[in-house]
């Protein structure tokens, strides 16, 4: 997510490549980071810190605590934000004695610049920092800011979403091949299928339900195996599926 970031922040135009510094404690990490953005890296983070004026929170929620305790007091004067998920805008305020946080809930494909960000603010943020939020997660897809109690629902659906989405597509691969198609063909038309039905709903061509209706012929093809959907309530399935992940992320920042 932050190659994926840093990488929309400069080629969208948002920061100037000189503009922005990422840290790692891991040296290969740096190193890919520079190669596929063009930005330089540093080892520390307070060197950084000292002199940015947006600081990025970009580590899994178990680590942020080792991260960001020892940098007590360092943000006073800076928009701290984080897409750590699970991480609650009062337990950040705690750990880096700021109340100026943005709470962000990104997902992966941000890294092709079809990103969905959602994210929620401190008392702390200004308007120019919700707008400078804003420019930022819009440069990489979508962005709009709800309230902090809606986020681990947003983790559920779109941050934890573009998995399930991989998997209904093997799952479809998997069940042309049964059928007889080739692999790499099967693969082809899935994901263009795929992308084309999201198109025509996000072209707003009618409801999902609606669409599903258009093309869905009585006793045909299409009726067939939507049958084997609704033996399964593949519908009540997913509803199970986002409800899961959204208690994980209401787990993860309780612990």
């Amino acid at each position: 997510m932050a190659t994926a970031l840093a990488g929309g922040l400069v080629k969208g135009g948002v920061f100037a490549v000189d503009d922005v510094t990422a840290t790692d404690v891991v040296a290969g990490a740096r190193a890919a980071f520079t190669d596929s953005t063009g930005i330089q890296t540093e080892a520390g983070n307070d060197t950084a810190i000292a002199v940015a004026d947006v600081v990025i929170l970009a580590v899994k929620p178990q680590v942020a605590a080792e991260v960001l305790l020892p940098l007590h007091g360092a943000f006073d004067d800076k928009l701290f934000v984080s897409i750590a998920a699970g991480l609650s805008i009062e337990k950040l305020r705690e750990w880096i004695g700021s109340d100026r946080v943005i709470r962000v809930m990104p997902n992966t494909p941000a890294l092709v610049g079809q990103g969905a960000a959602v994210f929620a603010c401190g008392d702390g943020v200004t308007a120019d920092d919700r707008d400078l939020a804003t420019r930022i997660f819009d440069a990489v897809g979508i962005v709009c800011e709800m309230d902090e109690d809606k986020l681990d629902a947003v983790t559920g659906l779109s941050g934890s979403g573009p998995a399930y989405v991989f998997e209904m597509i093997q799952a479809m691969v998997d069940g042309a091949v049964a059928a007889g198609l080739p692999a790499d063909s099967a693969l082809d038309l899935t994901v263009q299928t795929v992308a084309g039905a999201a198109e025509m709903v996000r072209q707003k061509m009618g409801t999902p339900d609606e669409l599903r209706t258009a093309v869905t012929s009585p006793g045909g093809t299409t009726a067939a195996g939507l049958e084997v959907m609704n033996d399964v309530d593949f519908r009540a399935i997913m509803t199970q599926v986002i409800a899961r992940a959204t208690e994980r992320s209401a787990e993860l920042g309780a612990e």
